[in-house]
């Protein structure tokens, strides 16, 4: 899900030019001085305004080096599948009565997949899962019935990449505590999935007009990306 905190341009910049990633991540890192393993977060804005409408993207990136999370993953399905998705790692399965809990607001997972026969059930629960960021969605690979993959994705590493209404997309690429090889293979992922979204949108110009870095904590830098995008 996107955080609150990621629906906004940094507020805490420093006034340096703009770097290359592996020139200020020792930067960032430095600034982590909370005894709790802080995220290294990115933050874009995003040239949403075009003469055709604005752009509009969600989509999900495999993070090569993971996230540093443990997600908890609930699946929908058919009782037929309900072996192979615990078989393949889900934390929670299960059909009509489980969509019964879910209705009730009973929410305690943060990432939900479902087969396409159980998506109709539980499309009339976009009330209680829309505001929550956790609705399947066929394009986010979370409506599917490869749940193997799907859940194999969801916990190894993956990303949301959306824009907000204002064009701010705001996504982590790791912990502190990872190797900076590491967060730039993730960072490069993220760059590879806006620089396809830049080409099936059509963008006009350049799709980023800015990006940032910053940790949990700490103050955030203005990136130099190394290529249009």
């Amino acid at each position: 899900m996107t955080s609150k905190r990621f629906n906004q341009l940094p507020t805490k910049t420093n006034e340096l030019a703009s770097e290359a990633i592996d020139k200020l991540l020792p930067l960032v890192k430095k600034n982590c001085t909370t005894k709790f393993d802080e995220s290294i977060d990115l933050n874009f804005q995003v040239n949403n305004k075009q003469k055709k409408g604005e752009i509009n993207i969600r989509t999900v990136v495999n993070l090569p080096g993971g996230n540093g999370k443990k997600i908890k993953v609930a699946v929908v399905c058919e009782d037929s599948k309900a072996k192979e998705a615990k078989d393949a790692g889900a934390d929670i399965v299960g059909s009509d009565e489980f969509i019964d809990k879910i209705k009730e607001g009973e929410l305690n997972f943060e990432k939900l997949i479902c087969t396409p026969s159980m998506m109709i059930k539980l499309s009339k629960l976009g009330k209680v899962l829309g505001p929550k960021g956790l609705m399947p969605n066929p394009k986010l690979g979370s409506v599917t019935e490869n749940l193997k993959t799907a859940i194999s994705d969801a916990k190894s590493g993956q990303a949301e990449i959306r824009n907000d209404k204002d064009g701010n997309i705001g996504v982590s690429i790791g912990k502190k505590s990872f190797s900076d090889d590491k967060l730039i293979k993730n960072y490069n992922a993220i760059l590879e999935t806006l620089d396809k979204e830049k080409s099936n949108n059509t963008v006009k110009g350049d799709l980023i007009k800015s990006a940032f870095i910053t940790s949990t904590m700490g103050v955030s830098y203005k990136l130099k990306l190394g290529k249009n995008i």
